[in-house]
């Protein structure tokens, strides 16, 4: 009944608390999947460190085959599996999270890194900024050029600039972003115009100002291959969109009332491209942090996705699943946001929620 009452009342925070339920259902049975995942994956991180000290004592001196052998004498199975008690990995793995999730819910605590054994709370909160600043620079550059580059070219439909204009978005589209990320790091090393990393050898604190320089300097590169691979899907989805509503029934009639041909094209056709894109950008939004991680491994960037490969490799399952929970709120909230403004944008989408 209170459902009900809140639904007829007040039907788009009835949408929003239906979708966050959705949401907490979602990050849980992800979690969920994940330890299951990272427990089909061969060895555990036990045997990553075992290999670690082994690796480590084997690159001595002239005695470092017997070093090496004393070492694996010293890990006999009785000391894995203590170790392997210590870290809770003995449990079945539905067990393990569970437990992961009583700490965090109750706890408030992610736990701490298995590898290095710092609070995952740290090292995440370390590397988060960098991703968001790195993300949203992104996102800002292929909005803002999206609509004007979709705008201008929905008005020069047909001529050959467009034509232009839509092989060199459709090719940029559809090149692997991989390939065009190593090319632009071979184009950095051969010229020397720009750095192969994207990120300062020096901390903010020292020099902001100088930092702030370096720092646009070096994510120059990186930030112009997510443009390149961004910017042509949004921008032909603008066009498309523009010369869609270009030939609706209401454009015929402005027109016949003598409104401005500027005016019928920027107040009012504009005005209804921006539903789509709405609608895109909780998946342009996910793309960017999906392709972030390519990036950076790549240029050394030191962001959330990279620490998050770093921690698969190792087997770090404490710091695995912090990150990938992390990520997938973030995408699940970036739909939510933009159902929620299509609903302040589109009057007929409220509407239809009250019926």
């Amino acid at each position: 009944m209170l459902l009900k009452k809140l639904k007829q009342k007040s039907p788009l925070i009835y949408f929003i608390c239906s979708r966050i339920v959705t949401m907490v259902f979602l990050l849980f049975f992800l979690g969920f999947a994940l330890f299951g995942l990272m427990e089909l994956a061969p060895g555990d991180i036990v045997d990553q460190m075992m290999t670690q000290q082994i690796m480590a004592s084997a690159e001595g001196g002239p005695k470092a085959g017997s070093l090496a052998q004393g070492q694996q004498n010293i890990f006999d199975d009785a000391q894995l599996a203590k170790t392997r008690e210590e870290l809770g990995l003995d449990k079945p793995f539905y067990v393990q999270y569970f437990r992961w999730l009583k700490r965090v819910i109750v706890d408030h605590d992610l736990g701490v890194s298995l590898i290095s054994r710092a609070p995952v709370s740290f090292l995440l909160g370390s590397r988060l900024m960098n991703t968001l600043i790195l993300n949203l620079i992104s996102l800002v550059f292929i909005t803002l050029f999206s609509f004007i580059l979709g705008v201008y070219f929905s008005s020069k439909a047909g001529t050959r600039l467009d034509v232009g204009a839509t092989f060199f978005a459709l090719f940029f589209h559809a090149f692997p972003g991989i390939l065009l990320l190593i090319l632009l790091q071979l184009f950095a090393s051969i010229t020397g115009l720009f750095p192969v990393t994207a990120y300062p050898d020096f901390p903010y604190s020292e020099a902001p100002l100088k930092f702030t320089f370096s720092y646009m300097h070096h994510i120059f590169l990186p930030l112009f291959c997510s443009f390149l691979g961004g910017v042509g899907g949004t921008m032909r989805t603008i066009r498309a969109t523009m010369l869609d509503q270009m030939g609706m029934p209401y454009i015929f009639a402005l027109r016949a009332r003598g409104i401005s041909e500027k005016r019928v094209f920027l107040n009012h056709a504009f005005r209804n491209t921006i539903n789509p894109y709405i609608t895109g950008s909780a998946n342009l939004l996910a793309s960017l942090f999906g392709g972030s991680l390519i990036l950076e491994i790549i240029f050394a960037y030191p962001g959330v996705g990279r620490l998050t490969y770093e921690a698969v490799l190792q087997q770090d399952i404490n710091l695995v699943l912090a990150n990938s929970m992390f990520l997938s709120a973030l995408v699940l909230a970036g739909m939510l946001i933009s159902d929620i403004l299509l609903a302040f944008v589109d009057p007929r989408i409220r509407y239809g929620a009250e019926k």
